[in-house]
């Protein structure tokens, strides 16, 4: 596993510097390694065949190098291939977790802000690659016109975002104004601007949990419940991540038994399906679902 590990670093280093010249400490820091490591990992790509020519105490690769060219023929796609395999990604729900996992291989070797566009839908690509500028920067951003569901107000937000969630559906940040970290949805943002000031909040950064029903918050609840088929097949295509929870007792009943982060999500799906779902535990999600039918329905 250590040896994956440097493979990985290693190979993200030769693309960092395949690019723009990178100073020896430009280098050491964005890596978090000693200088002395980074003279060696050079040499290791000198004598693999690399030229890294070094001008004014920055280092590069050749663009004559052979093994660049060799490289770059093996990681880099045609236009063809780049719109092909959009396509295939795109087709693949953005909250499956093997497009996940397909995009960690494909792009592993890939600088983080260096984000190739078949990963991002085209409408979020400009706001995707602001925010990672303002992480990579560790700035303040502005999330113009953001649409929030919870309070059905859009307004701008003045954030320090400092992480993505799956496919970067959304982005983690902490809002000075509430003094919360929050989870923003990327597609409600209407835009995202730069601004010339660093984190004031970083210690108060924190990621909070995610659950299947793409709730956040910071803690974990204990669900359990039983399905009829029709259930099952309409909470794994509504919820692709549900499917790891989800075992079958015979050919008509399953068990999805699991956690959540708040009642909410799991309660909508339920009340959607009256007669098809029973509430094993807890306790509270039965509560909650009777408070929320006689609140909304009058008779």
């Amino acid at each position: 596993m250590k040896n994956q590990a440097k493979f990985d670093r290693m190979l993200k280093m030769l693309m960092y510097i395949a690019g723009f010249g990178k100073s020896l400490k430009d280098i050491s820091d964005h890596f978090k390694v000693s200088e002395r490591t980074v003279y060696r990992y050079i040499d290791t790509f000198r004598n693999a065949g690399f030229i890294i020519s070094q001008k004014n105490g920055y280092y590069n690769i050749d663009k004559q190098s052979p093994s660049l060219k060799a490289l770059s023929d093996l990681l880099h796609f045609t236009q063809e291939e780049a719109y092909i395999l959009e396509k295939a990604i795109h087709s693949i729900d953005d909250n499956n977790l093997f497009k996940t996992n397909l995009i960690k291989k494909l792009y592993s070797v890939y600088d983080f802000g260096r984000l190739p566009a078949s990963i991002i839908k085209h409408e979020n690509a400009s706001k995707v690659h602001n925010i990672i500028t303002g992480i990579k920067d560790k700035k303040q951003i502005l999330l113009r016109q953001y649409s929030s569901a919870n309070s059905s107000i859009i307004r701008d937000r003045l954030v320090e975002a400092f992480g993505f969630t799956t496919n970067y559906i959304s982005v983690w940040c902490y809002e000075p104004e509430s003094k919360k970290n929050k989870l923003f949805k990327t597609s409600r943002i209407g835009s995202v601007t730069l601004i010339d000031k660093s984190w004031q909040y970083e210690n108060e950064h924190k990621e909070g949990l995610i659950d299947v029903f793409r709730i956040s918050t910071y803690e974990k609840i204990p669900v359990k419940f039983e399905l009829s088929l029709r259930a099952q097949n309409l909470l794994i295509e509504e919820y692709p991540l549900t499917e790891k929870y989800i075992r079958k007792i015979d050919e008509s009943l399953y068990l999805f038994d699991g956690w959540v982060c708040n009642l909410e999500g799991v309660a909508r799906f339920i009340m959607g399906l009256p007669g098809e779902v029973r509430i094993i535990s807890p306790n509270s999600l039965k509560q909650h679902i009777k408070e929320k039918l006689s609140n909304n329905f009058s008779y």
